[in-house]
């Protein structure tokens, strides 16, 4: 009888002790958040990614009421900061500023160590825009088909940066080398930002950085843009045309960043982060800015975000194999 009585007391106890948990978790939800939020850039300062978080960093800051902090943590292909974030707590308080190699990384890497579509809750798309083909201005051409002319009569003697293997840059310029026939070696950075830097200095001749890392530098003449790689003209540069209509036909490769999760955040978390991206992205001066850069807000719900990475990471997949890409 006694056991009995013991037994039922403890099971009562752990009850008890389960409810206050869950009502404690509960509670944590409804007041998120209490601390400092990290949103960790898987990119070099100074690249698209990085600028993207650090315009919405302040607004998210202000409205969360906690201080949102930007991290970059670059390197191999943005999966070491992709890892960081998917291996993280699931309490809202480590967040990706995710990147167009969550869909290409697959397709290049045999081991990418975490799953962008079961170990990350994506949050929002929150930037599309293109990447821009841009040569240093002691290169003659000035135009695309000047340029591709150009690139013929010296094949294998040309070099074009990107952000690393893998990255939207990469794959935009091998997709452009696809449709064009052109032989040009590609030397990897490590991320856009150091990349773009070499190129502005000309120790590289050419890249396809996207259009917040590249327009300032366009607009002050340091280097020189040919074409953008979407399928329309840029918002902030509607006098660089599409590589399509400048002299390749059907070409057409966009860059994106958006916010996520890992995976398990509670729904509750998903919402209101969603909510607060949304917003900061419909602030008069985060829209201003990246609309002057050529780059277009976009605020999508969580499922659409998921939708568009699974369809992203299938065409990337059809990309690299046509394009003969080994897997590293």
């Amino acid at each position: 009888m006694k056991t009995v009585y013991g037994w039922r007391h403890c099971a009562g106890y752990l009850a008890g002790a389960c409810f206050m948990f869950l009502a404690a978790g509960a509670f944590a939800q409804q007041n998120y958040p209490q601390r400092t939020v990290r949103l960790v850039v898987p990119s070099s300062p100074g690249g698209g990614t990085d600028i993207s978080a650090r315009l919405l960093a302040p607004r998210l800051s202000e409205y969360l009421g906690q201080q949102v902090i930007v991290e970059n943590r670059p390197g191999a292909g943005t999966m070491i900061g992709g890892e960081a974030v998917a291996r993280a707590t699931p309490d809202g308080y480590t967040l990706l500023m995710g990147i167009s190699t969550l869909a290409i990384n697959p397709a290049i890497y045999r081991k990418v160590p975490y799953d962008a579509i079961k170990d990350l809750a994506p949050i929002s798309q929150a930037v599309a825009l293109s990447n821009v083909l841009v040569i240093h201005p002691s290169l003659p051409p000035r135009t695309l088909k000047d340029f591709i002319a150009f690139a013929e009569a010296r094949p294998g003697q040309l070099n074009f940066a990107s952000a690393g293997v893998g990255t939207s840059p990469h794959l935009s310029f091998e997709l452009f080398l696809v449709m064009t026939g052109l032989k040009i070696t590609h030397i990897p950075y490590k991320g856009s930002g150091p990349g773009v830097v070499d190129l502005v200095a000309g120790h590289v001749p050419m890249m396809m950085p996207n259009m917040l890392s590249a327009q300032p530098h366009i607009k002050a003449n340091r280097l020189r843009a040919l074409g953008v790689t979407g399928t329309k003209r840029a918002s902030g540069a509607q006098d660089i045309p599409t590589i399509a209509e400048a002299g390749v036909p059907g070409y057409e490769a966009a860059q994106w960043y958006g916010v996520l999760a890992p995976a398990g955040t509670p729904r509750e978390i998903i919402v209101k982060l969603h909510g607060m991206v949304v917003r900061a992205l419909q602030s008069d001066d985060v829209k201003k800015r990246l609309l002057t850069d050529g780059a277009d807000p976009v605020g999508s719900s969580p499922e659409e975000f998921a939708a568009f990475i699974r369809a992203e990471t299938d065409k990337w997949a059809r990309v690299v194999k046509a394009a003969g890409i080994k897997q590293e």
